[in-house]
């Protein structure tokens, strides 16, 4: 039987997949580089080997699946294809892979991990179900039934799949060092729904999304009277979210979730009409969206002291007014606090006025530098130039992080994709 080595194992999807593979049996190992990710104790735990890069690691009898994030000129790369080892990239493994169960691909510009968290997590209360979620979880059930997976538009990477449902949850203008506008990232979603082979659940108070074509039926989800699936009386209180869904202006059921903002209420709706498509149990629904305890990095909350504090991975500004309106939601009698680290400097760039816009949603605001990436880690702008269009925003360093001391009973909101988990250990070391 092959071993299958991870080149950048440590990747959110990869790391997933890693962990479909080893529940079913696969011999599985991988490569990185030795800084430590969010991904590596699952997979230390898992007992899946990590190893650093270096082209002796691959060896005869292996098939590699390569990260998108490293070229044809990695050196582990290279070595495999000079010894005839199979090399297959993440998106073209996993695009084949599907195509053995009734596959559910979540889809859009922001809400995806989430999504992918609750639909799996209902589904599985169903039939066996696997699934592989961006925040690097993965689990390969025994003779699963259903695939449910976030698929990602970056670089069309998602053209890799041709899946029985897709959940599109909204269109945003996003990754500005590949996409050139709104109506270039719009071309690809349209593309990707000309290849659903059965169903497709889109947002229909989203403009873009009222315009998908298919040639399947599209279904659509929202609070407007138009949509299929519509949330109508929605309220919240301390424990969570209730509302009632109307099907095609019918009433279907009172439904109630743990999580607050309208973002979460949709993303519930998609799933709810899925599950309606596909037959499942509505009392199963209501009891495993009652259940769901979220995932990784997405509002993801902790006690401080008299502080609560959050982690979100919210990096664009449509995230960031989300998160902070949950939070409002939640929490409305206290101060909230955002602590952001902005993630790439084309985005920042792109995106300056609107992040500035966001982030003066909340009630203070401390910035820290510009967090690069693999594909880009400099540019000319400074973290100064979004603190200039924020009266009042601090910046803040990894050591400085005493000074959120000052807000008593507030909330705090640690923002970002990059590495922000580090000043808020930092100030958790505080406490």
């Amino acid at each position: 039987m092959t071993t299958y080595h991870f080149v950048g194992i440590k990747g959110s999807g990869m790391s997933a997949l890693a962990h479909i593979l080893h529940d079913k049996g696969y011999a599985v190992q991988g490569s990185d580089v030795e800084k430590t990710f969010f991904t590596q104790k699952a997979l230390e735990e898992a007992g899946i080997l990590i190893l650093p890069f270096n082209e002796s690691n691959i060896q005869k009898g292996m098939t590699v699946i390569a990260g998108n994030a490293f070229g044809d000129d990695h050196e582990e790369i290279k070595r495999a294809v000079e010894m005839d080892v199979p090399v297959i990239r993440y998106h073209t493994f996993l695009g084949d892979f599907i195509q053995n169960f009734t596959s559910v691909a979540i889809t859009g510009s922001h809400g995806k991990t989430s999504t992918t968290g609750l639909m799996a997590h209902v589904v599985s209360g169903a039939a066996p179900t696997s699934y592989l979620i961006g925040d690097g979880t993965g689990r390969g059930a025994k003779e699963a039934e259903y695939f449910v997976f976030e698929a990602c538009e970056y670089r069309r990477h998602f053209l890799s799949y041709s899946p029985d449902y897709a959940v599109m949850t909204n269109i945003d203008f996003d990754h500005p060092d590949y996409f050139a506008d709104v109506q270039d990232v719009v071309s690809a979603f349209q593309k990707m729904a000309m290849q659903v082979k059965k169903g497709i659940f889109a947002c229909g108070d989203d403009e873009y999304l009222q315009g998908i074509q298919a040639n399947v039926p599209v279904v659509f989800y929202g609070f407007g009277e138009e949509n299929d699936f519509q949330a109508r009386n929605t309220s919240f209180d301390e424990d969570g979210t209730t509302f009632d869904v109307f099907v095609r202006n019918e009433f279907y059921a009172t439904f109630r979730i743990p999580g607050y903002g309208d973002h979460n209420v949709l993303n519930a709706l998609s799933v709810i009409g899925l599950c309606h498509y596909e037959e499942i149990d509505t009392d199963i629904v209501k009891e495993r969206l009652l259940t769901f305890s979220g995932v990784k990095r997405r509002f993801s909350e902790k006690q401080a002291g008299s502080q609560v504090l959050i982690d979100d991975y919210a990096h664009h500004p449509t995230e960031i007014r989300a998160t902070v309106n949950a939070a409002r939601q939640k929490y409305p009698n206290r101060e909230i606090i955002a602590v952001f680290q902005p993630h790439t400097f084309s985005r920042t760039q792109t995106f300056l006025d609107e992040f500035a816009d966001s982030l003066n949603k909340a009630d203070a605001v401390y910035l820290c530098d510009i967090f690069g990436s693999a594909r880009e880690n400099h540019g000319k702008l400074t973290i100064e130039d979004l603190q200039s269009k924020i009266p009042g925003a601090r910046l803040i360093k990894e050591e400085g992080t005493s000074i959120l001391k000052e807000h008593k009973d507030s909330v705090l909101i640690f923002m970002g994709a990059g590495d922000i988990q580090k000043f808020q250990a930092a100030y958790e070391e505080l406490a």
